[in-house]
């Protein structure tokens, strides 16, 4: 468990991060009465999502492996990250879903159907918890898979950076 100690500390600071994310946007008035922004400006959360990873991926650098860091150990690292957020991420849309924002799902419905961009079955069937947990592990996967493959690039140790010595 202490070899991967810092991949979950870094899965529960993601997951916190979203929660805390997800209280910003309903703040913001995105899941409400400025639900036509919402779309605009959810995906920002990718900057604090892919500094995480970056921090995550130089703290295993320093602290588990002495300052050199592999893109193979930054990948596995990342992906570890990854799988743990994903298995968190049902706790974390239900609750979003259930204590954030609830009223969510009903202002995109009536929001979606009121302005034609989809039909109301359509629009209940999309937006639902069970869809969103769906979406939100998947996204959460693939997102992950991405971010890791280049933030393992951009942190790996250069070629000719010598090893640390053994004391």
């Amino acid at each position: 468990m202490k070899k991967l100690s810092i991949e979950i500390k870094w899965a529960l600071i993601f997951v916190a991060m979203m929660l805390i994310w997800m209280v910003f946007e309903k703040s913001m008035g995105w899941h409400d009465e400025k639900i036509a922004d919402h779309s605009n400006y959810t995906n920002l959360v990718a900057i604090p999502s892919i500094l995480i990873y970056v921090l995550a991926l130089r703290d295993k650098k320093i602290n588990f492996y002495g300052g050199h860091l592999s893109f193979k150990q930054g990948f596995v690292s990342g992906m570890i990250i990854t799988l743990i957020v994903a298995l968190l991420t049902p706790l974390s849309q239900f609750i979003i879903s259930t204590y954030i924002t609830p009223d969510y799902f009903s202002n995109v419905i009536e929001y979606s159907v009121s302005t034609g961009i989809m039909e109301r079955s359509a629009a209940e069937e999309f937006f639902n918890l069970k869809s969103y947990i769906i979406q939100a592990t998947i996204g959460a996967f693939i997102m992950g898979l991405i971010t890791s493959l280049v933030v393992a690039f951009l942190v790996k140790s250069k070629k000719n950076t010598p090893m640390p010595s053994a004391s």
